[in-house]
């Protein structure tokens, strides 16, 4: 399949920046005065780029900020989603960074999100030393692979980028499993509608998912049919009501409702490690199947766990 990531990021970041930068790098989200308006200067980066050898990224951003206690003052920030593995990563940050500063002369933050499937891949520093000069920026990164073990978390995690890294690692991990993408694909996609969001904020997140997650032509024919018939007996009406029913009844619903899926996922976590340690390690999309199912399929598959002699067995119905 040929998998998409470029569009997806670049629609939910430009969209929520805020919550992007609360998720991934929290610390600059906290100096960062969210109050006052941003603006990105994305044409003026491309200008800053020409000439140079910029290589595959999926995403790069030039965002101006206001800090806290910064007065009128404000700041830039470069971000990156880099996608591959590039041995120049690192020195094209350096290099940005410095014309950046050379074109405007205002402090500069740069990082980046390393979106690659490899493990040791981790350049956050570019640095040189000559004839007793010495260069060297040091800038934030985060990636997404660290997040492979931990997919129950995300799944959890309040944040929508929290299902935009699942969405990420479950596109790369079932490259050549249609099937397996199916499955994951929708498994997000009902978590998703479960969130009680606003409209617009699921139909941009699930755009995102739906876009990165691609299917071949029948399987995805099939599943849009599954997600119009889950908007017409679950989500949409749901929301209607919800939004009909006023704020008091909405805070107790979801405290209810929070108790509920707390105990959910405890058995979610349980179950997850009684099969680990008869199966072995799990593998992402065994763990979104978990995450996502009700209390009745989780008991099931306990009570399954009991003779199945394989993993299979234990998911039967």
């Amino acid at each position: 399949m040929d998998d998409d990531y470029d569009t997806p990021w670049k629609e939910v970041v430009t969209r929520y920046f805020p919550e992007f930068m609360a998720f991934y790098f929290p610390d600059a989200h906290a100096l960062i005065d969210w109050s006052r308006p941003y603006d990105f200067l994305d044409q003026e980066l491309a200008s800053l780029s020409r000439g140079a050898a910029v290589g595959k990224r999926l995403l790069d951003k030039l965002a101006r900020v206001h800090v806290l206690d910064g007065g009128e003052q404000w700041v830039l920030l470069h971000l990156e989603v880099q996608g591959w593995r590039d041995s120049a990563f690192a020195e094209r940050i350096f290099i940005y960074h410095y014309r950046v500063y050379d074109r405007y002369r205002k402090p500069l933050a740069s990082m980046a999100v390393l979106a690659d499937s490899g493990k040791e891949w981790r350049p956050s520093t570019f640095a040189y030393a000559q004839l007793g000069c010495e260069m060297r920026l040091i800038f934030p990164i985060v990636k997404l692979r660290d997040h492979a073990d931990r997919l129950p978390e995300l799944l959890a995690h309040p944040s929508p980028f929290a299902l935009v890294t699942a969405a990420h690692l479950l596109t790369q991990q079932t490259r050549r499993n249609a099937g397996q993408r199916r499955a994951a694909k929708w498994c997000l996609t009902k978590l998703l509608y479960r969130r009680r969001w606003e409209k617009r904020r699921i139909i941009d997140f699930y755009h995102a998912i739906d876009w990165m997650m691609r299917l071949p032509e029948a399987l995805d024919a099939q599943f849009r049919d599954d997600v119009h018939a889950l908007e017409r007996s679950e989500a949409m009406p749901y929301i209607n009501n919800f939004e009909r029913a006023g704020r008091k009844i909405g805070r107790r619903e979801g405290l209810q409702e929070g108790r509920q899926e707390g105990r959910q996922e405890g058995r979610s976590t349980l179950l997850a490690a009684m099969l680990t340690k008869r199966f072995g390690a799990l593998d992402a999309v065994v763990m979104a199947r978990l995450a996502t199912a009700d209390a009745e399929r989780l008991s099931t598959w306990a009570l399954n766990m009991l003779d199945a002699r394989t993993l299979d067995e234990v998911f039967r119905d």
